[in-house]
């Protein structure tokens, strides 16, 4: 079992490293393809759409397929756009690499999270998922310094190449330990797209995707901006960001697996405390901004509260659309819809003439919103099992 959850690590660490590192070798693209910075841009924003799109629709288009073949499709195509990015003879080649790559990754983690809770008994299926994301907040401490380094030595191709290597990897990972088992659709999961739709009615299932887009959202938010909170506002220079977003990157990798362990013991109490805690911690971020001290202790909180509820968000979202991998697939979209809602407001609070703590703020706003959504998604549920343990007595 451990062997399939590292698998599937592997594949997220892969998957992470192809979104965050294009970000350290855009001025090397947009040279190499004599493009502008805004076309060169475009091989990030191309990337989110299409995990927006993909999460949802290759989901929904596998969802009578065994699982771990489904993984094993999705890895093989996400290797296919890494490597038509690495021998790209010119712009558009190398955009179509990013898209076909970047549709396979909200698939992946929805049905990968799946997988993994298969693997371990029901009362750990949030630490298989942290397990599995373990990767993906590797990739985000290491990604963009990871292309920046292998492209400064080698040229950007070298980190798409080894972006490759590490899909087969993983893609020999999964074939060889995930469990034929953890392939097959779980006995309650609605197969048809029609009855995962009707999973998908659940006001719990809604009210969590809602509490996804808000909570990643206003971190994303308040993240998109940083750099300039730090160096305009609390003095560090231009330097110093790298290893403070290092920093925020350890924070996600400890919150993501505190939060698994937190929510397999008490999943809608986790969530609430998470997301309150990454309120508060934007809050003080942006009344201490001046602050290089605080700055630090901060950037590392902001992570570990920003990642925290991950893991029991999937799990949640899951197990109220019966385990529909569509409701999976959903929560990836949710998020992304999130990132981009999130960074249109922080941008907005800025060009008001804010200031550059007001990305901070806004984001605390939303994720306050998203307290709210969770503790009355929370109250629902305790009052649902009161009313079941009510009638019992009375039968």
């Amino acid at each position: 079992m451990a062997g399939g959850l590292f698998a599937l690590a592997v594949g997220g660490f892969g998957i992470g490293l192809t979104e965050f590192l294009i970000a350290g070798l855009l001025p090397q693209v947009a040279s190499s393809f004599e493009v502008s910075e805004a076309a060169a841009g475009r091989l990030i924003s191309g990337y989110a759409l299409s995990v927006a799109v993909g999460a949802i629709a290759l989901t929904a288009a596998t969802a009578r397929l065994p699982r771990k073949h489904v993984l094993v499709g999705l890895l093989v195509l996400f290797v296919l756009g890494n490597l038509l990015s690495a021998i790209a003879p010119n712009y558009p080649v190398m955009l179509l690499g990013r898209i076909v790559a970047a549709l396979c990754h909200g698939s992946f983690f929805g049905i990968g999270s799946l997988v993994a809770s298969s693997l371990v008994a029901p009362e750990r299926k949030s630490r298989a998922v942290a397990v599995m994301f373990a990767g993906l907040t590797v990739a985000n401490v290491l990604g963009v310094p990871f292309g920046a380094l292998v492209g400064e030595r080698w040229g950007w191709r070298a980190a798409f190449w080894a972006v490759t290597a590490v899909g087969l990897l993983a893609l020999a990972g999964v074939v060889v330990l995930v469990p034929g088992r953890a392939g097959r659709t779980a006995p309650t999961a609605p197969a048809g797209l029609r009855a995962q739709l009707g999973a998908l009615r659940s006001g719990q299932v809604w009210l969590t995707l809602a509490a996804t887009a808000l909570g990643y959202g206003g971190m994303f938010g308040a993240f998109s901006y940083v750099a300039y909170t730090l160096t305009e506002v609390g003095g560090f220079s231009s330097a110093d960001v790298a290893w403070l977003l290092m920093v925020y990157g350890v924070g996600l990798v400890v919150g993501n697996l505190l939060g698994g362990r937190a929510a397999d013991h008490d999943r809608d109490r986790a969530l609430v405390l998470a997301l309150a805690g990454l309120t508060l911690t934007l809050t003080v971020f942006g009344l201490l901004a001046t602050s290089p001290t605080a700055s630090v202790v901060l950037m590392f909180l902001m992570g570990v509260f920003g990642f925290a509820g991950v893991p029991g968000l999937i799990t949640r979202v899951t197990d109220h659309a019966q385990g529909a991998p569509l409701a999976a697939g959903a929560n990836v979209s949710a998020s992304n819809i999130g990132n981009a809602l999130g960074a249109w407001a922080g941008g907005l609070a800025i060009t008001a003439g804010l200031g550059y703590t007001a990305p901070l703020y806004a984001g605390a706003l939303m994720v306050l919103t998203a307290v709210a959504v969770m503790a009355v998604a929370a109250r629902r549920v305790s009052s649902s099992g009161r009313q079941r343990r009510a009638a019992v007595v009375r039968r």
